[in-house]
């Protein structure tokens, strides 16, 4: 279960019992903030600072001045989104390069935080936003590193430079000055991994910042580290002043609140999450819309962003028969195939506003039988699919023979299909499928 899936289904529960609530007092209040405290604690963030944020939310709670036109209730679900954001840093970190050819990008981290897993990851995140990114091995220590990172970069066509026997200084400066005269202008440099107490290490990485000047300097975090991240943090910036910070594997079991809450330590902004294996699975971090997704507010501009990134283009028309809740199967079946470009389920529902928390095995059981359903219908004719209304007992038994799948399957998948179009008309009411359609018709 991931950190937004621990977090969200605690604190999402007690604002929605707070919500319920016919008055808001200060028991009402108190019971919030035990809820809160427990949910942080959970998620490792450190005691001290849970014990500062929850304090400032009774604070808050119960001695502001409610503003004009808004309830007790309200108020304090504001409070709570407005405290959390505060945790998470604020305002979002800028994720564009200033116009700086090359922009040298320097990783720093502990061994196994997923430096170089990261650095292709941040290549295709700038790929995608046009930039022409190179890598730059400067781990001379990890065997196999240089092939794990070519191996990974290949996939993204960003070549990666390194030179056996050579220092990782030399590597450095001799990879700076060769992928600059080829005009790439990210160049991403792949550090060493070490730990706080590793001297040796630190110097040389002292070494490369003062060698390479890099624009930024980027710590990488593994979410599952918890409170240590703390004093990790401390140190890498102690030794080279840390300008933004990336957290990894907040895709699994991890708490992900010790190092959520390790921006305290440095002052620099948390840029990106890494929640997934993919190499598309790093998304910048947004203060705001993260506590909003933690507390079932949704995240609608994100998903929106999503159906850009992925190219996703819907005809007026067939946008107006999806709003309106009159598609055909062939119209399902297109939009599945779109739905996969956005990545897993369970990531785009934690985006829709209002949401509520889904089991991740439901959906990963929702997203098998959506494979199936696309085998379905590819062993439909074109009359069944464009009128399901003509499916009887033979046609199911044909179709369910012609996909290999059991015909309590293909009933099951019409009835999934009248029952979303049914859905679809529900969420028009709420705006949301109009936003989304607006958006894909944009790109």
């Amino acid at each position: 279960m991931s950190v937004l899936e621990n977090l969200g289904r605690s604190l999402s529960d007690s604002v929605k019992r707070l919500l319920r609530l016919p008055v808001v007092d200060e028991k009402a209040v108190n019971e919030l903030v035990r809820d809160l405290q427990k949910a942080l604690l959970r998620a490792d963030v450190n005691l001290n600072l849970v014990l500062e944020i929850s304090e400032r939310v009774r604070e808050r709670a119960l001695k502001e001045k409610l503003p004009p036109g808004i309830s007790r209730r309200e108020h304090v679900v504001k409070v709570l989104y407005e405290e959390l954001t505060r945790m998470m840093g604020g305002k979002p970190a800028r994720i564009d390069t200033p116009g700086i050819s090359p922009y040298i990008l320097m990783l720093i981290g502990i061994q196994g935080s997923g430096k170089t897993v990261t650095a292709v990851k941040l290549a295709r995140f700038y790929q995608k936003r046009g930039a022409r990114p190179a890598i730059i091995c400067a781990d001379t220590y990890r065997p196999g590193a240089f092939e794990q990172l070519d191996q990974l970069a290949s996939r993204i066509n960003v070549p990666v430079y390194w030179r056996s026997g050579k220092s990782p200084v030399e590597i450095v400066r001799e990879g700076v000055r060769e992928y600059s005269a080829q005009r790439y202008n990210l160049l991403i440099v792949d550090t060493a991994g070490r730990h706080k107490e590793e001297g040796e290490l630190i110097e040389e990485m002292k070494m490369l910042e003062r060698e390479v000047k890099p624009q930024e300097v980027m710590l990488i975090l593994d979410g599952a580290i918890g409170q240590q991240a703390y004093r990790h943090a401390e140190a890498f910036n102690n030794a080279t002043k840390i300008g933004s910070i990336t957290v990894t594997k907040l895709d699994g079991s991890t708490k992900g609140g010790g190092a959520l809450s390790a921006v305290a330590a440095t002052g620099a902004p948390l840029k990106f999450i890494g929640t997934g294996e993919g190499l598309d699975d790093l998304e910048p971090f947004n203060p705001s819309k993260f506590v909003g997704r933690i507390l079932g507010m949704g995240d609608i501009e994100g998903l929106i962003q999503k159906v850009k990134d992925a190219e996703l283009t819907l005809s007026s028309a067939k946008a107006r028969k999806i709003v309106e809740g009159k598609f055909t199967l062939k119209d399902l079946y297109e939009q599945m195939e779109s739905l996969k470009k956005l990545g897993p389920l369970r990531k785009i529902w934690g985006m829709i506003p209002g949401a509520v928390n889904i089991p991740e095995e439901y959906m990963e059981s929702v997203e098998k039988r959506m494979d199936d359903w696309r085998i379905i219908i590819q062993s439909m004719t074109k009359e069944e699919v464009e009128d399901p209304k003509i499916l009887n007992s033979s046609r199911i038994r044909r179709i369910a023979r012609g996909s290999g799948r059991p015909e309590r399957a293909v009933k099951e998948m019409v009835n999934q299909y009248f029952t979303a179009r049914k859905m679809m008309k529900g969420l028009r009411r709420r705006d949301v499928l109009r936003k989304l359609t607006r958006a894909s018709l944009n790109t």
